[in-house]
């Protein structure tokens, strides 16, 4: 009876109109009677000691309506570790962290009064990369480090250090995987800071009501911590914290943090609970919120003559700025995945993040991923070079596979692996690899391809939650509520085609809530992760099944028959040995009305909730555990014509082969990666934070900060190889950041192999190009 189909379909998504149209609404967009603006004062030094803040000048000036220092809410907060305050109070620990904060009538009153706030300050040395955190003697950013709170069970500062987290990976035996190997190459690479350039800046507004409750409207992904978050810093009881969400304006993981949410909390508890709203400008968006993480890296491989992986030694050091936010959860992600997706028996892995003087770090799309995939794609091409093999072939060789072990010793299986090996026979396709990676073109210009392979898993809390409620209309159609934000991928879309796919209906008839309002929308953990259509799917499944089950339940009263003789389709339920046979959704769904008029059951009403299971803590001396419940495997590549005069380049091509179980809408899943290979070249070839010597952002706006701009992006080529993931709706895989992977390192390995050259270190320009070859001889 059922003929139509939602899922593997290229669906429609069902805010488009509103977008395109310019209707859509983002939490910027809201114009509110009335409303007070906050405006920050920040920090010109990235080290220093607070002697003095002086705000009787801003008090006085028009329009402020007050002034807000540290010593007003005198609170650390934190995801992992309670160690940042909203401003500052004795202590300065990056450029640009916010010292206070004016309330004025006006944005224009109060940026005028942010500049009269006198802050004295005694500069102090800083700590300028992770390298020189962890030297001897380095100066100690958090010197109360033991005394700060550990929220996550994972956290483990290590006092009297800048080393707020290590995690170990201690797989096999090491003397026996180095006596083994009769190739090794070492080499250390870098890698910058960087934004995520989002076009929505951060930016949040807030409200207290006479009752005591608070009502914030964000441009978060994560509602639901920001509503845990106020609760619990400010001793709010949490049913009075209303967070809500409309449309975000890009995300990539930077609005996460609960940050400025905060500030407008108390720059509203400061006038009496009128709504206030803080927004970022670009340049504070860039240097006062939280940032992409740096990473310095050493990695050691070695292999047998035949190029099998037989031992891996790798130190990577997370730069997680002055404060932790995720960065303790970063390290954990780059060493649960530290060897990429080959098979190494013999493992040793230190991850540590480390406190810097520079802008402190979150998650940004990959969750660390594209860093550490960078060192050890390098590492791979470096051992390829060395045994005079076929890079491709080094990674078909060396790929994971079914009936092996992840560094942290969780067994494989085709459903939570997926097949690298497909994905890179596929590549070599797509690209034409069988021409040569290297020609020489004449005329100074040399065209080449460079590859490399990813993965990833997901690194949530054991206990990340996901829930969606379901109710009907009328007519028959249904309306779905979850706390998914929509931030660019599409999620709410998707979880209408797994509903429609699940209740054999028309996609069309599935209504969606695009607000997430915490008051009203079921919890769900964050939209990070690229686990939203797992779990949030997951829930969707079951809160169907709860529909259907009641739903044939009151049909069999009706018909009377045994709910198992019933099969919902087409908004009906009908008997399935004779379809024609049938009552309408639309004369189920507010209870079932007799001819004579008596009237039995009431609404119904459908909810779902899931969470994770079998997801374990990892050993702290082995790192063994189970870090996420499945993995998505690909590989990518990317082709450029290089002038070996002028150092520059342009890009010809870039590919991905995923391995997606099942792509559930072609269109959208192909726009995803082609957005994630896009930043993955910005990343590789010029995004980068720099800094001078005492630690301040040089690259603080557009000017200076460097994104792709059209025209300068190559021909992309996209394919998919569908593995099933057995626990996954439909079997489908998150594929929502994997774009951007392994696209640095497939570019620098094109470009090494082009120069000639070890290029270690990202970006890559021309001018590093050129220093790299020349030693910058002229």
């Amino acid at each position: 009876m059922h003929t139509t189909a939602a899922v593997g379909k290229s669906i429609q998504r069902k805010e488009a109109w509103d977008k395109v149209t310019g209707i859509a609404k983002y939490t910027d967009d809201c114009i509110v009677p009335g409303i007070l603006y906050a405006k920050l004062v920040t920090s010109p030094f990235a080290h220093a000691q607070i002697k003095s803040i002086d705000i009787s000048e801003a008090v006085k000036a028009s329009g402020v309506q007050a002034v807000i220092t540290g010593s007003s809410f005198p609170i650390l907060c934190g995801v992992e570790l309670e160690d940042r305050p909203p401003l500052a109070t004795e202590k300065i620990r990056y450029f640009g962290e916010p010292v206070a904060l004016i309330v004025a009538n006006s944005e224009r009153e109060a940026m005028h009064a942010a500049k009269l706030v006198k802050v004295e300050y005694e500069p102090l040395q800083v700590v300028n990369s992770p390298r020189d955190a962890i030297k001897a003697g380095a100066p100690i950013i958090h010197e109360n480090l033991y005394q700060y709170k550990r929220v996550a069970i994972e956290a483990s500062p290590e006092p009297n250090t800048n080393i707020a987290q290590r995690i170990k990976i201690r797989k096999g035996d090491m003397a026996k995987g180095w006596a083994e190997s009769e190739v090794i190459i070492e080499a250390g690479y870098t890698l910058p800071k960087s934004d995520h350039i989002a076009m929505e800046t951060r930016n949040a507004r807030a409200e207290i009501h006479a009752d005591g409750q608070v009502v914030i409207s964000s441009s978060t992904q994560a509602p639901y911590s920001v509503k845990k978050m106020i609760s619990k810093y400010f001793g709010i009881e949490e049913g009075k914290v209303t967070v809500k969400t409309p449309l975000v304006g890009g995300g990539f993981g930077g609005k996460a943090p609960v940050q400025l949410e905060m500030l407008a909390y108390m720059a509203s508890k400061s006038v009496d609970g009128r709504i206030v709203k803080v927004a970022n400008t670009r340049e504070e968006d860039i240097v006062t919120s939280p940032c992409r993480l740096g990473l310095e890296a050493k990695i050691k491989l070695g292999a047998s003559k035949n190029g099998l992986l037989k031992a891996a030694e790798m130190i990577y050091i997370v730069d997680t700025g002055a404060y932790t936010d995720i960065g303790p959860r970063l390290a954990k992600a780059i060493a649960v995945d530290c060897t990429g997706p080959y098979n190494i028996e013999n493992v040793w892995c230190d991850s540590l993040c480390v406190y810097t003087n520079h802008p402190y770090s979150t998650s940004f799309r990959g969750f660390g991923h594209a860093a550490y995939t960078f060192c050890i794609e390098r590492s791979l091409e470096k051992l390829a070079h060395k045994l005079a093999m076929d890079p491709l072939e080094l990674r078909i060789k060396n790929a994971i596979a079914p009936q092996m072990t992840t560094p942290t010793q969780v067994k494989t299986t085709l459903s939570n692996i997926g097949n690298l090996t497909a994905c890179l026979q596929k590549l070599k396709e797509s690209i034409n690899w069988n021409e040569g990676a290297r020609i020489d073109l004449g005329n100074n210009k040399i065209r080449a391809k460079g590859i490399s392979c990813f993965w990833k898993t997901s690194d949530s809390p054991t206990d990340a939650v996901s829930g969606v409620f379901l109710t009907f209309n009328t007519d028959g159609s249904i309306n779905i509520n979850s706390g998914v934000v929509e931030c660019g991928p599409g999620m709410k879309t998707t979880l209408a085609q797994i509903l429609a796919e699940k209740m054999k209906m028309d996609i069309s008839r599935i209504h969606v809530k695009l607000e997430v309002d915490t008051q009203i929308s079921p919890e769900h953990w964050k939209t990070v992760a690229s686990m939203t259509t797992f779990m949030a799917g997951r829930a969707t499944l079951r809160a169907a099944e709860d529909l259907i089950r009641q739903l044939k339940g009151l049909a069999a009263v009706a018909m009377r028959c045994p709910p198992e003789d019933l099969a919902v389709a087409e908004e009906k339920v009908f008997l399935k040995q004779d379809p024609g046979i049938y009552i309408a959704f639309k004369d189920l769904i507010h209870g079932y009305k007799y001819p004579n008029g008596n009237a039995i059951e009431g609404q119904t009403l459908g909810r779902g909730s899931f969470i994770m299971s079998h997801i374990t803590q990892l050993d702290k001396e082995t790192g063994r555990g189970k870090p996420g419940p499945a993995w998505a495997v690909g590989a990518q590549a990317v082709e450029v014509e290089f002038d070996t005069k002028e150092f520059t380049y342009r890009l010809l091509k870039a590919a991905t082969v995923i391995d997606a179980g099942r792509v559930l809408n072609p269109k959208t899943a192909r726009g995803l990666v082609t957005g994630g290979m896009c930043m993955g070249l910005g990343l590789g070839s010029r995004e980068s934070f720099s800094y001078d010597a005492q630690g301040k952002v040089l690259t603080t706006s557009l000017r200076t900060y460097k994104v792709m701009h059209i025209g300068e992006e190559p021909k992309y080529i996209i394919d998919f190889i569908e593995t099933p993931q057995i626990d996954s709706p439909y079997g489908a895989r998150g594929i929502a950041e994997h774009g951007i992977i392994g696209i640095p390192a497939a570019l620098a390995n094109a470009l090494s192999l082009a120069a000639q050259v070890d290029l270690d270190q990202l970006p890559l320009t021309p001018e590093y190009i050129w220093k790299t070859k020349t030693g910058g001889i002229v």
